[in-house]
């Protein structure tokens, strides 16, 4: 079962023991491990990993790493792809609360699975939708 959709930044920390990755969504994704549930983690995600390696933001093997956890069933992360479902609760999530594409799409999966969002991003954690940090 699906419990949470992470952030881009939430999903590459856990992935890489980060100590950026904040004490509450750390404990709950060890929580989410420890029950059998997964973590879901948008298509939108990686494309923003392609982003992100071009401008050196992230090391440039991290959408490899993503992507090999992602297809291990033992891993918590489960790749969410991005369909129609989740563009249409785009409409739910206001773009002046949300403006960066990836972060809209993250929080608009979050709602279509009514699911917290584990996100340090400022501007997810003061819109509407649930957060974990």
């Amino acid at each position: 079962m699906i419990v949470a959709i992470a952030d881009t930044h939430a999903a590459i920390w856990y992935l890489f023991s980060d100590l950026r990755l904040g004490r509450k969504a750390s404990d709950f994704i060890e929580a989410t491990i420890a029950s059998g549930d997964h973590i879901g983690i948008s298509t939108i995600s990686l494309a923003e990993m392609v982003y992100l390696t071009e401008k050196e933001r992230i090391p440039a093997g991290a959408l490899e790493d993503v992507l090999a956890a992602v297809f291990d069933p033992k891993v918590v992360l489960q790749q969410i792809p991005l369909d129609d479902g989740v563009v249409l609760k785009m409409k739910e999530v206001p773009r002046q609360d949300v403006p960066d594409v990836p972060d809209r799409v993250i929080a608009a999966t979050a709602l279509f699975f009514g699911a917290p969002v584990p996100s340090r991003d400022g501007q997810i954690k003061s819109s509407a939708i649930r957060t974990i940090w």
